[in-house]
């Protein structure tokens, strides 16, 4: 059976690692079939593709854009992108704008918390400036002692009523699906257990994605909790949606699940990559 991780993060956008020692790490880790999906860029690809190839790994070139739906941030995983379609890096380059800014205003919030330099310190994390993220300012927040790791950071701060917390306007949902339909890219909605939906939100969310033409979502993720694997088994199944898998990887020890831990996708789903290889 192939080992397939369809979700991961470079320092091209908010990740740790460069696209070649990514694929190298992911290969250690037992990957047979590797995507990279960086936040909104899609610069690390050749790169990636090339790396994947020398590791003797199949490799999906893909992406993941930050969509505004119901006021909320969710997450729509693009994979098989053409990275040069015009349309998909005008809409990408449209998306990051406005980082900068969001990062200031972060940083701002933060000083008033008592942690002064924070955007100098988030910036020491990127490597695109373009995409500076709240990944970054946790980072900062470990490194100079304010909590001891990211996940305590998101508990404490940067997410919604907590000090840190700006939300930005991103693409809409149709837009989103555009930009990877034109590129001939196969839409996914990313770990859908992690937003903080009512159940009827969810299914709206469920109903609007397919009615546009998407048709899977992440089933196994790091994002998801292992009781989350059956419960959105049981949406793929519902809705009729393929399934993908992938540890929505950043650097090594920040991740919640390794690429070599991660369990394969449930027996009674398609996996997204059933008619690929």
């Amino acid at each position: 059976m192939l080992k397939v991780d369809l979700h991961c993060h470079s320092n091209v956008s908010d990740g740790v690692l460069a696209p070649e020692p990514l694929a190298a790490y992911a290969r250690k880790g037992g990957v047979d079939v590797w995507g990279l999906t960086d936040h909104d860029e899609v610069g690390g690809i050749k790169r990636a593709r090339m790396a994947a190839q020398e590791q003797g790994m199949r490799f999906v070139p893909g992406v993941e854009i930050s969509v505004t739906w119901a006021n909320q941030t969710v997450h729509l995983v693009g994979l098989q992108v053409d990275e040069d379609n015009p349309e998909l890096l005008a809409g990408l380059a449209k998306t990051r704008a406005g980082r900068d800014a969001r990062g200031r205003e972060i940083a701002a919030q933060l000083e008033e918390a008592g942690i002064p330099d924070a955007y100098e310190g988030a910036l020491k994390y990127v490597g695109n400036p373009d995409l500076l993220s709240r990944t970054h300012f946790a980072r900062y927040l470990v490194e100079c002692g304010k909590c001891s790791t990211t996940t305590e950071v998101f508990k404490r701060f940067l997410t919604e009523g907590k000090p840190g917390y700006v939300p930005h306007r991103w693409a809409s949902l149709p837009e989103a699906m555009s930009w990877i339909r034109s590129a001939g890219g196969v839409p996914v909605i990313a770990h859908p257990g992690r937003y903080k939906f009512s159940q009827t939100a969810e299914d709206a969310l469920f109903e609007e994605f397919r009615q546009l033409g998407g048709n899977a979502i992440e089933v196994v993720t790091g994002s998801h909790t292992p009781d989350q694997y059956a419960t959105y088994a049981e949406v793929a199944r519902r809705y009729g949606f393929l399934a993908s898998r992938g540890t929505d990887f950043h650097a090594p020890g920040e991740a919640r699940v390794e690429f070599d831990a991660l369990p394969p996708l449930p027996a009674n789903v398609t996996p997204v990559w059933h008619d690929w290889f």
